[in-house]
């Protein structure tokens, strides 16, 4: 009796484990992979635009540099007369209060009045009362009302130069409007228009009468609250100076 040998070949029974191992690898590395895949593509992806501000320009067109041109000039009235109209450089709180008691000491010499009057445009306006305490009350008050006017001419420069850009910007917003328009109707052909030039036209106008409206708002906001700051600093100056008149006069 003899025994059957298998016919089927050894390799038959190692094949399905190979591809078995082979796939649970491959199954391994595809996440692998599409993470190579993925932080390469970040790698070469190309970089992000920069000089958004110079793109603009360059679509919006040779209007807007007017336009840019008074938003610095605004920008430097607005810091300088944050800066310039300070209360505590304008009219200190505690100065009245120590000019009185070196009046009541008798210790406003000349050295301490030229020194208050270099001190602040308060300072100013208490040293010339000081100086002139001796005249009668309508000269004392010409006197120092001509001083006052000084310090307010102060108080309010620049402010109509910011009033006057408040206005001026949306006119030349306008007229880059004209300008998009005109470049609109340039590039109207009856065969067919170039898409480009009508998009660059319609780019000019809006970016004009937006960047022109931009300006004007803060400037027209900044004015009023700079007008209104002024002409509290000069009411609490004139209350200063009374305060000081009445006591010189008892």
């Amino acid at each position: 009796m003899h025994t059957e040998l298998s016919t089927t070949p050894v390799d038959s029974f190692i094949r399905p484990k190979v591809a078995c191992q082979a796939l649970s690898l491959a199954r391994t590395m595809i996440p692998r992979a599409a993470t190579m895949t993925h932080r390469s593509s970040c790698i070469l992806r190309p970089p992000l635009k920069r000089f958004v501000l110079l793109s603009i320009v360059n679509q919006a067109g040779w209007p807007i540099w007017p336009l840019l041109a008074l938003s610095v000039a605004a920008l430097a009235i607005m810091i300088e007369r944050l800066l310039s109209l300070q209360t505590r450089r304008i009219a200190p709180p505690e100065l009245t209060t120590q000019v009185l008691a070196l009046v009541r000491a008798q210790e406003d010499d000349p050295h301490v009045i030229a020194k208050l009057k270099a001190s602040s445009p308060l300072g100013r306006i208490l040293a010339q009362l000081l100086v002139h305490r001796d005249l009668p009350d309508a000269e004392l008050r010409r006197s120092v009302e001509d001083v006052a006017q000084d310090v307010a001419y102060s108080l309010n420069r620049y402010l109509s130069g910011l009033a006057m850009i408040a206005t001026v910007a949306p006119l030349m917003g306008l007229f880059g409007t004209v300008v998009g328009m005109i470049e609109i109707f340039a590039a109207y052909r009856p065969d067919g228009s170039d898409p480009t030039e009508l998009a660059r036209g319609i780019s000019i106008a809006l970016y004009n009468t937006g960047l022109g409206i931009l300006i004007a708002v803060p400037c027209i906001i900044a004015h009023r609250y700079f007008k209104s700051h002024v002409e509290s600093l000069l009411l609490r100056l004139e209350q200063s100076a009374r305060r000081l008149r009445e006591s010189l006069r008892e």
